[in-house]
């Protein structure tokens, strides 16, 4: 919810720090006291327009500090992740500062952010509803989603977008494969003649680091065979060190037990030397004979070697990888001689894939279409307690053509209205008058408030134009919805004021100064009860306050002052 609002040098406002609550919280004050002030600069704290008539006269700078107090499990604290800036604690400062070259820089806690991402969070916490506003329920591309969490399908949801997600990847999969076999039938007799040569070669993986050994042991072989010659004399041959270590092992036990065991270590110890004497004799000598000096067989390893790398050159790729390319070609020329049986059963899954979306799609439409007609009933009830009962709200569920089919299903989902009867239903700000489109707007956050939930409602003059009883329902429903969070009005009723659970009054002040320029600001205030009272009265009455108002304000708090 909206915690605090702070705002510096905005039109009338020089300084105002702002404390919220939740339920429903009320600002009411004569007009042009400045109430539309204090919406602007929620705006522009939240992403929107920026316009330099908001700075100040006399001021360089205007600025706007929203303080949003999150749940652990709020959908912003998402978006703040992805974009590598994770909330620290339960407050989210939301800052704009706005120049008199209409210039503006956005932050979020402190950090510099872009003016898309400020309204992206903004739109996410706060929204406002006034008579001629561009709101999010007059979207169209809005309204599909709407419907769905009003109908709670989820299931269906889910469903549809992995069938379309499949059926998309079908269509992907057979495209690809046509695409290469036509390609391969431009290139087949290429591709022939390189099958045949890789074929003919059969490279294996890890081959050219083998030959390349083998090559160079053997183009050295003379040289290994004198080495590994003079090692096994040296170490096994006539008074090598075998028979050395072995006649001082025998020097050593003749005197063992003199030593009275001291010399076990020692014996111990040769002895291990002569295994692992012996165990180099027996390595060097399975060299010896694992090396071909033959010359035949040195020319065989060269021109084997040598052919594995120049293939690789003419088909630009390491040796190591002709063993893929091989079986790679191997399958493109498998498709040019049988591409129509695997391109039908591609075409195949993909018809199943189809399919299968079109039934979850179907599916979806039927609680669809369900859900419209009660989304329909329960706002025309709202409707009609908001002395809008000749209107008529329709849900309206199209079929899209299927090039526009996507994840979320094959439907045009509108809200249209109808304010008088025998007129055809249009879309909400192309019909309904000012009033009527916030009484409308209201309407649906009442029904969809459970489907659609944001942290902080604000309605502008929603009672425009209404009085007595349907201002009563207004303020009723107003209160119902700030029940299940935090809702802000601007308000010209009394019957809607005193629905507040919290209540400011909005008022402007003015003093001359020495050189005789008035001084005008906004100030805003609070409200104890019996100053409520008062502003009621007021809102009642006009400038003369009566006792009858005052009376009449009494009865409007206790029947409706939550």
């Amino acid at each position: 919810m909206l915690a605090n609002l702070i705002i510096r040098d905005v039109v009338l406002i020089e300084h105002l720090d702002l404390e919220f609550k939740t339920g429903l919280s009320v600002l009411t004050g004569e007009t042009g006291a400045g109430k539309s002030i204090m919406l602007d600069s929620l705006g522009l704290a939240t992403g929107a327009r920026a316009d330099a008539r908001l700075v100040r006269h006399g001021c360089s700078q205007a600025s706007v500090t929203a303080v949003f107090d999150l749940p652990g499990d709020h959908a912003v604290l998402n978006v703040l992740a992805e974009q590598d800036m994770p909330l620290d604690g339960e407050l989210l400062l939301l800052r704009r500062t706005l120049g008199t070259d209409g210039r503006s820089r956005a932050f979020i806690n402190d950090q510099p952010v872009s003016i898309g991402l400020l309204k992206t969070i903004g739109e996410a916490l706060v929204e406002v509803h006034g008579q001629f506003d561009n709101q999010r329920l007059l979207k169209p591309d809005a309204h599909g989603g709407l419907l769905d969490a009003f109908a709670g399908h989820d299931d269906l949801v889910g469903l549809t977008q992995q069938a379309f997600e499949a059926w998309r990847a079908a269509v992907r999969e057979r495209e690809q494969a046509e695409a290469d076999a036509e390609e391969a039938r431009r290139d087949e007799e290429f591709i022939r003649h390189a099958v045949e040569e890789l074929n003919a070669l059969t490279p294996q993986p890890g081959e050219e680091a083998t030959l390349a050994t083998q090559r160079t042991m053997m183009m050295h072989g003379e040289q290994l065979v004198e080495a590994l010659s003079e090692a096994v004399e040296q170490a096994a041959g006539h008074n090598g060190a075998e028979s050395r270590l072995q006649n001082a092992v025998r020097a050593l036990e003749r005197v063992a037990e003199k030593a009275d065991g001291r010399l076990d270590g020692a014996v111990s110890a040769l002895d291990l030397a002569l295994d692992g004497l012996a165990d180099g004799v027996v390595e060097i000598n399975r060299l010896s004979n694992d090396l071909d000096l033959d010359p035949a067989r040195l020319e065989e390893v060269e021109e084997r070697l040598f052919a594995l790398r120049a293939l690789a050159r003419k088909h630009n790729v390491q040796v190591d990888e002709l063993a893929a390319l091989c079986e790679r070609m191997n399958k493109q020329l498998a498709s040019i001689e049988d591409g129509s049986a695997s391109l039908s059963a591609l075409a195949a899954a993909e018809t199943a894939a189809r399919r299968t979306y079109v039934g979850a799609a179907g599916a979806l439409t039927e609680s669809r279409n369900r859900a419209a007609l009660e989304l329909d009933e329960k706002v025309a009830g709202e409707l009609t307690g908001l002395h809008l009962d000749k209107a008529r709200f329709v849900t309206e569920v199209d079929e899209l053509q299927e090039s526009d089919w996507r994840a979320s299903g094959v439907d045009r989902i509108q809200f249209l209205v109808s304010t008088n009867p025998g007129t055809p239903a249009g879309p909400l700000n192309k019909i309904a008058s000012g009033g009527e489109m916030a009484r409308f707007m209201l309407a649906l956050k009442v029904v969809l408030a459970e489907a659609d939930p944001v942290s902080t409602l604000v309605f502008d003059e929603v009672d425009a134009g209404v009085g007595g009883a349907v201002a009563e329902a207004v303020g009723e429903r107003l209160a119902n919805l700030g029940a299940g969070g935090q809702v802000l009005v601007v308000t010209h009723s009394p019957q809607v004021a005193a629905r507040g659970r919290n209540h400011w009054r909005v008022s402007k002040s003015a003093t001359a100064n020495d050189d005789d320029k008035a001084r005008v600001w906004t100030t805003v205030e609070p409200l104890e009860p019996g100053a409520r009272k008062e502003e009621i009265a007021r809102m009642l009455a006009g400038r003369q306050v009566t006792d009858e108002a005052r009376a009449a304000a009494d009865m409007l708090l206790g029947g409706g002052a939550s």
